[in-house]
């Protein structure tokens, strides 16, 4: 990644939860406005900073959309909560097997 903050790569921000999400966008926001506030005063030195929080906070909605649109997963869950739900999967595909079945013996 040429710009931006090493610590906002994509690959890191798929790790976060969506309250550590919100956290880190508010911190890029008042950087954000901290940086023009000294741009606009003339006490800026690096102008690159600016671009780089600015794609920073486009990476952070970029994440947050993605999750809201199911197309990104939130950080999995713990190894003790992942059998619970395999066992629901499979609770459910049994039961579809079942009512398929007495769907095929009242046709017949």
């Amino acid at each position: 990644m040429a710009v931006g903050s090493k610590d906002l790569a994509p690959e890191q921000l798929r790790g976060f939860d969506d309250a550590k999400l919100v956290d880190e966008l508010k911190k890029a926001k008042e950087e954000l406005f901290n940086l023009r506030f000294q741009s606009a005063t003339g006490q800026l030195d690096n102008h690159g900073r600016l671009r780089a929080v600015k794609k920073d906070i486009a990476r952070i909605y970029t994440e947050m959309r993605e999750r809201e649109l199911g197309i990104g997963s939130a950080p999995k869950a713990p190894a003790d909560a992942a059998p619970a739900a395999t066992s629901k999967k499979s609770a459910d595909k049994k039961a579809e097997k079942a009512d398929k079945a007495e769907a095929e013996e009242a046709q017949a």
